[in-house]
Parts: C-alpha cells; structure tokens; sequence
C-alpha cells in the first residue's frame, strides 16, 4: 500500500508495488514532463498540481488543451480511475476539487491578464515582433529615448507614437546611438500591426498583473491553482513562450532570496515548452537559462512539458532535476536517435534496460527520476502514475463563469486603465510645438509688415510737401532763367 509523505509528492508505484516519491525540498531544481501525444503528460502535470496544492505550494499552469480546468471540480468517476487506484494501491481514493483561478490572455475565459510595454522590455518585445538585429537596436533605441525623456509606453499606442518621434529626431539620435533609418522603423511599425492583430492590443496596458497575486493560498492551506486558458493563445507561438518568460522575469525581480526552503514558493508549468525555445534569439536563449538558474533561490520552480526532451536546450536541460518520461515513438532513425538521448539522461537502472522501455511503455506510464536528499538522482524508476481525483477533462461553461464571477480579483482586473503616457505627452508636445510655430511665424509676419509700412511712408509726400517741392522746383527754375539771360544779355552787349 502506497503511504502518503508531507514533504513529498507522490507520484506512483514502480512494478514492485514501491512508492515514487518527488521531495518538495527539491522542487524549486525544475523539471521535464516529456511524452508523445496521448501518453498521459497533461493528468500527470495534473496529478502533479494536486498535490502542491494539498501542500501548500501555489501553482501557475498554462492549460493548451482546455482540460487542466477541470482542477477545479471533484474527479474519480472514471471505472479505468479507480482500477489503476487499487492496481498501485493507493488508499482512499476519491474525487476532490481544487481552488483554481482562472486566467485569459484575451479575457474572455478567466481575468484578463496584462502588462505594461515597459515591463516587457526590448529584448522580450523583439521576440515577439520577431525582429532582425538592426531592428532590435532601433527598439533598444526608441526605449532608450523614452527613458531619457520621462515617456512611459504602457500600450502599443504610446509605443507607435514614439517610434514615429525617433524617426522624426532620427539625424540626432544616430549620432548619438547609431543609424537610425526611416525604413527600419516603418518595418517594426508594421510588425506591431501583426502583434496587435494577434492580440496583443489587448495584453498591454493597465493595470497591470501583479505577480504576486499568483501567490496565494485559501483558508484551508491549500495553494491555489492559476490556470491560464492558452489554446488561443497558442496560435501565436512567440507571443505564447515570450509572455511566460517575462512572468517568469517578474517573478524573479518580486520575489526575494529564500536559498533552497522546505518546499517552493511557486511552481510553474510550461506546457508545449518548445515553442519558447523554436526560432529563439542567442540573447533570448541566455535569457531563459539565466532565469531558469537564478530563480531556484526565489523558491520556484519551473517544469517544461513537451513532447520531446530534446525541444529543452542543453543549457536549460542541464538544469533540471526532476526528470518524468512517457513513451516516446521511434519508427525512424531521427526518432530512434531521441530515444538514445532520453534514455542517456537518466540515472540507470539495473532491472531494465531504459531504451528498450521508453517505446514499451503504455498509457499513464512513465520513467521517473527525482532528486535524493543531497541532489543525486535517483536510479530510474517505470512508474505507473496515480490516478488524478479532480475531473479528467474542461470545465462546463458555464461553471468557467460561475469561477470567474466569484473571483475577488475580478473587480482588480476586469476594467482597462488608461493613464496618461507617451502617446499623450508626444501629442501634447507636438501641439505646443506647433502653437509656438505658429506663434512665432505670426510675429514675424506683423514686423515684416511694419517693416513694409516704414519703408512705404518714407517714399510717400504729402499735398503741402508736394507744393513746396513744386514752387521751389518753380523758383529755381525762374532764377535759372534770369541768371542764364543776364549772362547772355552781357555777352550780347559787347
């Protein structure tokens, strides 16, 4: 009979009828769920969330397929349920609800969730935007200006409008900062158009999630299941793997430095965790394993789930310690290749061997290895995983909106914000900018016509100033005249 450890997960029974165990003090070491489609990844990562929540430990999952929502309502009707119950003899086994929260990048099915452009940052934003090196610097740039000049770019409406004023002061800024060229920046103006219609338009903006709400625990000691509804959100796959890192990001600024506790702080699950790792940048991939290393003494840990454990980086790889491996299919001679890799990443086993199991094993089976006490890895164990005891498969509708419409944190995050921010100030800016032009171009329009008057009155005579030019013009003439015959007469005369 299985027994049940406080300070451990369990996860199964070996073919012995052994229980295997997951320590709690080494879950913040991270870890892989790893498995070919319809082997049993998704009730594991289930079964795994359940217990952290009976042991206090809050939990952030992305739930691709829909099911994970059924943590929220009691399980165990399934006949095949309690069958691998008493086959791995696991006591009192019955159907359980957990707390879960809801959560929806869209905000359609579960709180909306958010984030400022500045708290993403260029580097993550890139990623997203799927941005050339040259065009990643212009955005470096454009948030180098912002920071310099006080503009906060909550959503993509500020950050349009300071891409369009680093290109109006492009002369300066290259200058100071390298070639800033119009066409660079009418390229990631057109990306932003690509984000927002992937949805993006709603993700940022306030208010903003704070992390620590994910953090949470309910009256009864149980840690609370954030269940982050992300098959839509999947259709955007950079978008998808760039927003979990940057949560992972906020995560490691909030949290302070706890070492290796008693049991973690947060787990998180990353499900379909190759999309964060296809097509990533050097700068992106050093980023994920910096994350993934320093994080651990925040108290949290981080499980990848894919279909195959080479989708993980070796850097990345190297970091887990909690290794889950269902079966995996080798028909060709790539895949038969994974499966050598797979099987080299465990800790052997003298009762099998661990490549010829890896294609053997059946549903709801899986190779296991953890971590003992001082971080050495146990010897693999095939392990017939416990049946879940919260429902297999999603939420009804209309218990999704019942969950959501009970939720305190509604009324936090349901509302946008919109604060005053670059694109304001910018416009702002261009509207006194503009007043003063004009101001000035005024003045100088009322001189140049007081010029223009000055000059005229000076070539104008009044009628008594043209009577006395034309009776002295009159004198002298007569005088000329007489002058002139005088000097004639005498010439005359003699």
């Amino acid at each position: 009979m299985l027994t049940s450890d406080p300070k451990s997960i369990l996860m199964g029974a070996d073919h012995n009828g052994d229980d295997v165990q997951l320590p709690l003090k080494m879950c913040n070491r991270h870890g892989l769920v790893a498995g070919a489609t319809g082997t049993g990844k998704t009730v594991t990562v289930q079964i795994m969330a359940e217990a952290f929540s009976r042991a206090g430990v809050p939990v952030f999952v992305s739930d691709v397929k829909g099911d994970l929502s059924g943590l929220a309502a009691a399980g165990a009707d399934k006949d095949f349920l309690h069958k691998r119950a008493e086959t791995i003899q696991l006591p009192d086994y019955e159907g359980e609800s957990f707390p879960v929260r809801l959560w929806d990048f869209f905000g359609e099915g579960g709180l909306p969730i958010r984030a400022s452009v500045s708290e993403v940052g260029p580097l993550l934003l890139s990623q997203m935007l799927d941005l050339n090196d040259t065009q990643e610097g212009v955005l470096a740039i454009a948030f180098r200006v912002a920071d310099d000049d006080g503009l906060p770019i909550l959503d993509l409406n500020d950050l349009r409008a300071l891409l369009a004023h680093v290109s109006e002061r492009r002369a300066e800024l290259s200058a100071m900062y390298g070639n800033v060229s119009p066409s660079t920046v009418a390229a990631i103006q057109r990306r932003l158009l690509q984000l927002e219609d992937q949805g993006g338009k709603l993700f940022f903006g306030e208010p903003a999630l704070n992390v620590m709400d994910l953090i949470r625990t309910e009256r009864d000691g149980r840690g609370v299941l954030n269940v982050l509804k992300a098959d839509k959100l999947m259709m955007s796959p950079r978008l998808y793997g760039a927003f979990l890192l940057w949560m992972l990001s906020e995560l490691f600024e909030e949290l302070p430095e706890v070492g290796d506790p008693e049991k973690p702080k947060l787990v998180f699950f990353f499900d379909e965790a190759h999309l964060l790792f296809d097509h990533a940048s050097k700068s992106l991939l050093e980023k994920v394993e910096q994350v993934c290393r320093l994080i651990r003494s925040k108290g949290v840990g981080i499980f990848f789930a894919t279909q195959d454990p080479g989708d993980i980086p070796d850097g990345v790889a190297g970091q887990m310690g909690t290794r889950v491996q269902h079966a995996l299919r080798a028909f060709t001679p790539a895949q038969q290749k994974r499966v050598k890799a797979a099987a080299d990443s465990f800790r052997p086993n003298p009762a099998f061997k661990t490549r010829d199991i890896i294609t053997e094993l059946g549903v709801g089976e899986a190779l296991v290895s953890t971590l003992q006490k001082k971080g050495v890895p146990t010897p693999v164990a095939r392990t017939l995983i416990r049946p879940p005891a919260s429902r297999l498969g999603p939420l009804l509708k209309k218990e999704r909106t019942a969950i959501i419409n009970a939720d305190g944190l509604g009324a936090q995050y349901a509302k946008v914000v919109d604060r005053h921010s670059a694109h304001e100030m910018l416009a702002e800016r261009a509207d006194r900018m503009a007043a003063e032009a004009e101001k000035a171009e005024k003045k100088a329009t009322r001189e140049k016509r007081k010029k223009t008057t000055t000059r005229r009155r000076s070539s104008r005579m009044s009628m008594s100033e043209r009577a006395v030019a034309q009776a002295t013009r009159t004198v002298s003439s007569t005088l000329v005249r007489e002058l002139m015959r005088g000097l004639l007469g005498g010439l005359r005369r003699r």
